[in-house]
């Protein structure tokens, strides 16, 4: 056997065992790795669309987040106002009870002092009548003399 002979035959067999490769073997990997290809292409296209939906959902929750802060210090900002208006309120309300309780408790007092003179000057004209009585040595009749005892009650 020759050398060159054998040689010859491989890279002929080579050959064949290429171009076969070549026409049916080929196509099916090429096919396979553009798929493949297509497969992570798609992927990482939804890997970005995810990050960016991502990030806007972030964003999104951010927002709303400052918004419910916002909101919330309104709410707790009108409250207090709230509570303050009801504090106001119930002062007032207080002062003008305070106000009418002593309103009834001077007229009260007018009252009793008035009630109070009175049963004074009926005692003082009592008095008068008794003492003018013991002065005189002689009776003097109430009724008779009742004009007379009013002023000098009044007087006093």
């Amino acid at each position: 056997m020759n050398i060159n002979l054998t040689l010859i035959g491989q890279s002929i067999t080579f050959i064949v065992f290429i171009l076969f490769c070549m026409k049916f073997i080929w196509p099916a990997l090429i096919s396979i790795m553009e798929e493949r290809e297509k497969k992570i292409a798609n992927g990482l296209e939804a890997a970005d669309r995810a990050d960016k939906d991502l990030e806007l959902a972030q964003k999104r929750a951010t927002q709303q987040l400052r918004e419910a802060k916002e909101e919330a210090a309104a709410i707790i900002e009108q409250a207090n106002k709230r509570a303050n208006q009801i504090v106001e309120e119930a002062k007032g309300q207080a002062v003008a009870e305070g106000d009418r309780l002593k309103a009834a408790a001077e007229a009260q007092i007018e009252q009793d002092v008035n009630r109070a003179k009175e049963e004074l000057r009926g005692k003082v004209a009592a008095l008068a009548l008794a003492g003018a009585e013991k002065v005189l040595g002689a009776s003097i009749d109430e009724n008779a003399n009742s004009e007379l005892v009013n002023q000098l009650a009044a007087k006093l």
